[in-house]
């Protein structure tokens, strides 16, 4: 079965965009870590700090809601804090337009990666899902772990204890 997400000629753009995310989901853990003192700026300059006591603040908010928090978002890239427990994806998903990096902060998740997705359908528009994908790899993310997942790449998470991460999005247009 042909799946337009899985050999999409935009993958090359994934080069562009993710040492320029990887380079910010390590600045957050050394922010997180102390290594980062100023105060969190507004967006003003073109720019937006987050600050390690911030990071704490959202992560102690999260702590007893596990749930999603908005960082950071514009046309070309966001960043979510996540905390979750005892979370179990149902399906399989990839994306047409959106790599993914993964910077664990606290605890550990696994995920299922690659392979041919079984019976794939499309929600909307340069998503898709797809209940299984034959021959995934599972790995598993410790705190401090990073993964990337480039676009059109079927991915699977599921948490069994509790876990804190970042998701860094490097987006690109969809075409017209």
């Amino acid at each position: 079965m042909n799946h337009p997400g899985i050999k999409s000629p935009e993958r090359r753009n994934f080069l562009r965009a993710a040492p320029a995310a990887a380079a910010a989901g390590l600045a957050l853990a050394d922010a997180l870590a102390g290594h980062a003192a100023a105060q969190e700026t507004a967006p003003a300059a073109g720019y937006k700090l987050i600050t390690a006591e911030t990071l704490h603040d959202d992560m102690g908010e999260l702590a007893p809601h596990p749930g999603n928090k908005p960082l950071f978002s514009d046309r070309n890239f966001s960043i979510m804090l996540t905390s979750e427990t005892a979370a179990i994806a149902k399906e399989f998903e990839w994306h047409e337009h959106r790599d993914h990096i993964f910077y664990i902060f606290d605890g550990s998740t696994d995920f299922e990666l690659g392979g041919a997705p079984q019976a794939a359908h499309s929600p909307r528009p340069g998503e898709w899902l797809a209940p299984a994908s034959e021959g995934a790899t599972k790995v598993t993310l410790h705190k401090g772990d990073t993964l990337v997942i480039p676009r059109g790449t079927p991915h699977k998470r599921s948490t069994p204890g509790s876990v804190t991460f970042t998701l860094t999005a490097p987006m690109t247009p969809r075409s017209a």
